[in-house]
């Protein structure tokens, strides 16, 4: 799918999902082409299966009339008649030779299809959940802003095991289904084609009344997988947010949100529950209907030696034997017919939804003729660079930034002016919209990305370590680093002697999200992840917050070793931690207000200077424009720094 360069791409996954018109089909020509042959050997025994199954009861109608009752001569399709004995005894024994290996084949068949349906299944479910977590991956930061992780774990890993479910079982399932109307329909026929009619009526019928429930019940199947994302958020925002719940009290509250989406999930379920409980009821009148018309009428033939009505010729009673015992084999399958359809619209929806993540398109990829940034000296420039989010609202008006080679800049100003926007511009998290910004001169959306971000180091304020150990989280990024170079990484980031103090030292577990490490901890560990990636370019957003003052000194003091000569990039609150910066740049809504030194910046007596009067708590000097000023932006607030 492509978005023309001047659209703004609609990130609306319903809206995808709307476009696909056959979505099993096509997620089967996009994932199951590889493994294709366990599906052929699957739909072949499924088949062969379905075909043996009717043998045993053909076999038992012929050997009453040919061998019980001699009303017929014993002769059956594709049996060459040469095969078949003179005698009773004989034709006795090839019955049931025939009817014992028929069932023997079909066990040996039914092994066989479910062994291959389910290899091809579990395939392409991990095909699947692979190429659509590859999928996510590269997908743009403003999808992530407007997603929540429960929907999209949902997709993951709820809609590839529904999938999953419909070709293990449903898929087989509707093969035998389709061999068996068609091998019974077809040997009724060659049977006695007349009462086969009277037999068979009700399939049409039956396929009405089903393409009435597919209908009727896929909107609804995509309703409920939209509540179970909806369920999945609730629950996992409630666990990522435990601590707040219990400090807060509010259990009951959050006992009431949690019943309300599962009941709601229950309430979508229970109205698809509702159809089948008409449908499968249905499906069972019309084969009962089916097996009484046959039993009464081909009865009334038999007893009476006359075909009843318009109908003519005679009936045997092996015949009508035969047709009483295939139309008891229809009656299961055709029920059944609803929880194939159900596990078909299931899927389906949850089709709809992998591949409507699918069609999501990336707009920060590389250019066609994108080249690596091999060597860095590191001057970056900002060239009227302006941006706005999905929302179409600019949040960066015009910002020119130029930093040489070991520079340190530092971004300052109120909370939500734009100045992590700025950062993460230059790291391709998004791309501007118009202006550039330069590394030595090279334009970053004209070089590679993996190169771009290998010679960009970033330190965020919202530090996040994998589930693992100390080791393994220092080294993410740098797999190959030995134990020596890890251990000197965390000596330069102070964090050599809290690891070392640690139960299992770097071989520590860290925890989900490294819940058993401090806040400064977790920051030390992730700035000796940045040390050991040595870059060449270095961005700090924030990454003294939410510490103490003596951890604060220790991370300065990591992140002062980090900054020698390298272009370093710094946004900071606390402005005394920027206050020997060689450029300080003052952004307030978006747009530089102000630049210089320190120094220079207080004389001019203006943003940055009453910025500094706050955090030095002189705020009676503060003019009364500033304060007007702080109450609106905090009003305004944008959700991004």
């Amino acid at each position: 799918m492509s978005v023309a360069d001047d659209e703004e791409p609609d990130l609306d996954l319903a809206s995808f999902r709307e476009e696909l018109d056959y979505p099993l089909l096509t997620l089967f020509e996009e994932y199951g082409d590889g493994h294709l042959r366990w599906f052929v050997v699957g739909v072949v025994t499924s088949t062969l299966a379905r075909f043996l199954a009717i043998v045993p009861p053909v076999i038992l109608g012929l050997a009453i009339d040919a061998v019980f009752n001699n009303s017929k001569p014993y002769a059956l399709p594709l049996l060459p008649q040469s095969w078949v004995p003179v005698t009773d005894d004989g034709q006795f024994l090839l019955s049931v030779g025939i009817m014992a290996g028929a069932l023997v084949l079909s066990a040996v068949c039914n092994f066989a299809r479910q062994s291959s349906l389910n290899l091809f299944s579990h395939r392409v479910k991990h095909e699947v959940r692979t190429a659509t977590y590859q999928r996510m991956q590269r997908l743009d930061m403003s999808f992530f802003d407007d997603r929540q992780t429960g929907e999209l774990m949902s997709i993951l890993n709820n809609d590839t095991n529904r999938l999953e479910l419909f070709l293990d079982n449903m898929m087989s399932s509707a093969i035998q289904l389709v061999v068996l109307v068609l091998g019974i329909g077809g040997f009724l026929f060659w049977l006695n084609a007349q009462l086969a009619v009277v037999t068979l009526f009700i399939i049409p019928i039956a396929a009405v009344f089903t393409r009435w429930f597919m209908r009727t019940v896929e909107s609804q199947y995509s309703r409920i997988r939209a509540t179970v994302g909806d369920l999945n958020t609730r629950l996992e925002n409630n666990l990522a947010g435990i601590e707040v719940i219990k400090t807060a009290g509010t259990e009951e509250y959050e006992d009431e949100r949690v019943r309300a989406a599962s009941y709601e999930y229950f309430r979508q379920d229970w109205r698809a529950l509702r159809l089948n409980f008409i449908y499968r009821p249905g499906m069972q009148l019309l084969t009962s209907v089916s097996f009484v018309a046959t039993f009464v009428i081909g009865g009334i033939w038999v007893t009476t030696g006359t075909a009843p009505g318009p109908l003519t010729g005679t009936l045997q009673v092996g015949e009508l034997v035969t047709f009483l015992l295939l139309t008891q084999r229809l009656v299961d399958p055709l029920t059944q017919m609803s929880q194939i359809v159900d596990r078909y619209e299931d899927a389906k929806a949850s089709t709809r939804r992998i591949l409507g993540l699918m069609e999501v398109p990336v707009t920060v990829t590389d250019a066609p003729d994108a080249v690596p940034l091999d060597s860095v000296d590191g001057r970056v420039e900002y060239d009227d660079v302006h941006f706005a989010y999905d929302d179409g609202e600019e949040v960066l008006h015009g910002i020119d930034i130029a930093a040489d080679p070991g520079d340190t800049v530092g971004l300052v100003g109120p909370t939500g002016a734009g100045k992590s926007t700025v950062l993460k511009l230059l790291i391709r998290l998004y791309d501007v919209d118009t202006g550039a910004i330069r590394i030595d001169g090279h334009d970053i959306r004209e070089l590679t990305l993996d190169s771009l971000r290998a010679h960009v180091g970033y330190v965020s304020q919202d530090t996040f370590l994998f589930d693992g150990t100390v080791r393994e989280n220092i080294a993410y990024g740098t797999f190959d680093a030995t134990d020596e170079e890890v251990e000197a990484a965390a000596r330069k980031a102070e964090a050599h002697e809290f690891i070392s103090a640690l139960p299992a030292g770097y071989d520590t577990q860290v925890g989900e999200r490294g819940v058993k490490l401090s806040g400064g901890q977790r920051q030390r560990v992730s700035i000796a992840r940045t040390v050991l990636k040595d870059p060449e370019i270095l961005v700090l957003d924030e990454a003294t917050s939410d510490v103490d003052t003596e951890t604060e000194m220790l991370i300065q003091r990591s992140l002062d070793r980090l900054a020698a000569d390298r272009t370093t990039f710094i946004i900071a609150h606390r402005l005394s931690t920027v206050r020997n910066a060689d450029q300080l740049v003052v952004v307030e809504d978006g747009e530089i207000v102000e630049r210089g030194t320190h120094e220079a910046l207080l004389d001019n007596d203006g943003l940055y200077a009453n910025l500094w009067r706050v955090q030095a708590g002189e705020l009676e000097e503060l003019p009364r424009e500033f304060v007007e000023d702080a109450q609106r932006r905090a009003a305004e607030r944008p959700g991004d720094d």
